[in-house]
C-alpha cells in the first residue's frame, strides 16, 4: 500500500507541475496580449478564456498533491491537545468528509462534462473552444483526487485498526511546526550538498 501511495504521489506531483507549467504559459500569453493591445492595438483573442481553463485544470490536479503533502489548511487548536488515538480518529474522519465533498464535486463535474460531450458545447467566445477538452482534463484531475483520498483512507484505516497510530498521523495528520522545520532544514542540507532533487 505504501508503494502505491508513493506512485500516487509521483503522479500527483507530475500533474501539479504540468498544471503549474500551463499557468506560467497562460501568464505569458496574457502578458503578450496586453503588450500587443497597448503597443499595436491588436489582440491575440481568447487569452482570458484559456487562462480560465488552465486555472481549473491546474487546481484540480494540485488538490491531490496538497492532500498527499498534508498541505491543506487545518484548524488544529484542539487537535494538538487531544490524545493521539483521538487525533488519529479525527484524521480518518477528515478523510471521510473530504471524500464526500470531492465525490460530490466530481459527480457534478461528470455531469458538466457529459452535457458538453452530448451537445457538442462550445465556448461563447471568438475562438469557440469545444468545452469537452478542457473539461475532460479538469474532470480527470478531480477523479484522481478522489482516488488519492480513497487510497489514503484505506491505508489510514488499516493502520488505525492495527494500532499503528504513527502511520495515521504521518499520512493523514495535521503537519506540525516541528515537521515543517525539519523538512526545511533537510532541504537546506540537500542544497548545500548539491543533492537537492530537481523538478
Amino acid at each position: 500500500m505504501d508503494r502505491t501511495l508513493d506512485l500516487a504521489h509521483r503522479l500527483a506531483r507530475f500533474g501539479a507541475w504540468s498544471g503549474g507549467a500551463l499557468v506560467v504559459l497562460a501568464a505569458v500569453v496574457i502578458g503578450v496580449d496586453i503588450a500587443l493591445r497597448k503597443l499595436f492595438v491588436l489582440s491575440i483573442g481568447g487569452a482570458s478564456e484559456l487562462s480560465g481553463y488552465v486555472l481549473a485544470i491546474g487546481s484540480s490536479w494540485a488538490f491531490a498533491l496538497a492532500l498527499l503533502d498534508r498541505a491543506h489548511i487545518r484548524i488544529d487548536s484542539l487537535y494538538v491537545v487531544l490524545p493521539t488515538r483521538i487525533c488519529a480518529a479525527l484524521d480518518i474522519l477528515g478523510l471521510v468528509v473530504m471524500l464526500a465533498f470531492a465525490g460530490l464535486l466530481t459527480w457534478q463535474g461528470w455531469h458538466v462534462f457529459y452535457q458538453s460531450f452530448q451537445f457538442g458545447s462550445r465556448a461563447l467566445t471568438p475562438i469557440a473552444t469545444p468545452l469537452l477538452y478542457p473539461q475532460f482534463l479538469w474532470l480527470v484531475g478531480l477523479v484522481y483526487f478522489v482516488v488519492v483520498i480513497v487510497l489514503l483512507l484505506a491505508r489510514a484505516s488499516h493502520a488505525f485498526v492495527t494500532g499503528d497510530i504513527a502511520t495515521v498521523q504521518r499520512i493523514a495528520g495535521s503537519r506540525t511546526g516541528k515537521e515543517d522545520l525539519e523538512e526545511e532544514l533537510e532541504s537546506l542540507r540537500r542544497r548545500a550538498d548539491g543533492t537537492e532533487a530537481r523538478p
